[in-house]
């Protein structure tokens, strides 16, 4: 059994222009600072041989930390490898950020000697900072961060200063490479989880939030102000809708949650653009703690888990229109799943969640979607200090380099074997660029080309849907003996029928 698709690319209606930094990506406070982040797979585990699990504690996800985390060095963000393949990226927005951020003390003049005041986690250097301003800089990056508000700033009971926030401005101000926008806080909507002070509510982000708002329009008004940057709560449905009934849910992982309303309504200094997190449920590092949040690796391609992200940006749409009517939405932070990523997300078998959620979030509004991470844990685009690039490297550099930023309504329905999506061509060339994914295990889809057309098929290796490494035309994409990219060359298809064989994601330009 096969599907036909045919498109009349002439008769297609422009829907927007996207903004060409739709991919961009964060780079964690932990990896700056050095210090915990999620525990690496083992390879067994990432070829699914091997289960990953631990234990639930009693004493709450802080007790089992031990068993979810492990120490890392700070990245090497001079590393001529790692900075030659983001700048292959092209022109991005960089977000520094994290749960971490929230209680990081910038230690610019060097007293502390490494140890956090009391009521910090981690301690950032001058030397540091400046090594993350130099590498926005060398790539042609665009500087986005989010700011300290943890109890060594201040108590729930005292407004927010910005004592911490004068340092950084002022140095990456200085140094020439400024902060273009900034979030309050990382997932605000955890509260004392996202290590606010111990009694913060919602009334008192509020107040600090604007705050800090009218202190950015006052000293640093080029300044984007971005918000609220929340994740879960809203009606959203985190994970398999399938297992919601299962034992375990959020409520298990986090003390206190609030919505989008709960953060903005009442504000008085308006925000420039809407902002909010998505993943499709949590990773095998706590899915035995959250099983109603985890998803399956069986479902990986199913219309339900891919069809997350889109129905994430529709539910927070509206409240974009409610509080911050004409502006951009920003995913600030987003992946396959919270906790590092799962086991395949280092495989081909998130290429199409990726680029699914780009070519949806496209049709659906203006923005920039924020890949987490750069380069570390299981969902990095980049190994952590190796720094080769994965499956999904490959994929967004092939949209970057042929997806132009003019969108159309493809008038296909999204379905099982058939997400297509067209855009304008990137190179300027007249003609469209179109991405089909074929989601389905076991049925091919066939494209109907009117004329010849340059054809980018993406699989992965031997066939593996669950491969480290991905083809492209059927030879594997990697990095030559200087750490060069390969060329990305295209097979000429003449008119007629593009077969898309199952699992394939194929770019075409007509």
């Amino acid at each position: 059994m096969s599907e036909m698709i045919t498109l009349e690319l002439e008769k297609l209606d422009k829907i927007r222009d996207i903004n060409p930094r739709l991919v961009s990506y964060n780079v964690e406070f932990a990896e700056v600072t050095g210090g915990t982040f999620w525990k690496a797979y083992s390879e067994e585990q990432i070829a699914g041989t091997e289960d990953f699990y631990v234990e639930p504690s009693d004493e709450g996800i802080a007790a089992m930390y031990k068993d979810l985390m492990q120490e890392y060095d700070p990245i090497d963000l001079s590393n001529e490898k790692l900075r030659y393949l983001t700048k292959e990226l092209g022109e991005a927005w960089i977000r520094v950020s994290g749960t971490w951020s929230t209680k990081t003390y910038y230690d610019f003049d060097g007293k502390t000697a490494g140890v956090p005041p009391q009521g910090y986690l981690n301690v950032l250097t001058k030397e540091q900072w400046i090594g993350v301003l130099d590498f926005v800089r060398a790539v042609g990056g665009h500087l986005k961060i989010s700011m300290a508000n943890c109890p060594g700033l201040h108590s729930a009971e005292e407004p927010w200063n910005p004592s911490e926030a004068e340092k950084i401005f002022a140095l990456s101000q200085s140094y020439g490479v400024p902060i273009e926008a900034a979030e309050f806080a990382n997932e605000p909507n955890m509260l004392e989880d996202t290590g606010f002070p111990k009694g913060y509510t919602a009334a008192h982000y509020r107040r600090d939030q604007d705050l800090f708002f009218q202190w950015l329009e006052d000293n640093y008004p080029d300044c984007l102000k971005v918000g609220p940057s929340s994740t879960g709560g809203d009606d959203i449905v985190f994970g398999d809708p399938s297992q919601q009934n299962s034992i375990g849910g959020i409520e298990q992982l986090i003390h206190e949650t609030v919505n989008c309303e709960d953060l903005l309504e009442g504000t008085s200094v308006p925000l420039d653009v809407f902002s909010y997190h998505y993943y499709n449920g949590v990773s095998e590092r706590l899915a035995s703690v959250m099983p109603a949040g985890h998803w399956s690796v069986e479902a990986a391609l199913s219309e339900n888990y891919l069809s997350v992200a889109s129905n994430f940006c529709k539910t927070y749409l509206p409240l974009r229109d409610r509080f911050v009517p004409g502006a951009e939405m920003w995913v600030t932070e987003s992946g396959d799943a919270g906790g590092g990523g799962n086991t395949w997300a280092s495989t081909y078998l998130d290429v199409p969640r990726t680029l699914n959620e780009l070519g949806t979030f496209a049709c659906l509004t203006n923005g920039v979607v924020f890949h987490n991470t750069l380069a570390a844990s299981d969902y990095g685009y980049l190994a952590r200090e190796v720094f080769d690039p994965r499956p999904n490297y490959f994929a967004v550099l092939l949209w970057n380099r042929l997806m132009g930023s003019e969108v159309f309504d493809s008038r296909i329905p999204i379905h099982e074997g058939a997400h297509v999506f067209v855009h304008s061509r990137k190179d300027g060339q007249d003609g469209k660029a179109i991405l089909v994914i074929n989601n389905s295990e076991t049925k091919v889809t066939s494209l109907v080309l009117e004329k010849d057309a340059q054809v980018y098929r993406l699989s992965g290796k031997d066939g593996d849907k669950r491969a480290k490494e991905m083809c492209l035309n059927g030879h594997v994409l990697a990095l030559d003996e200087d750490n060069q990219l390969p060329n990305l060359e295209a097979e000429t298809i003449s008119a007629g029928e593009l077969v898309i064989a199952p699992t394939e994601c194929v770019f075409v330009l007509v």
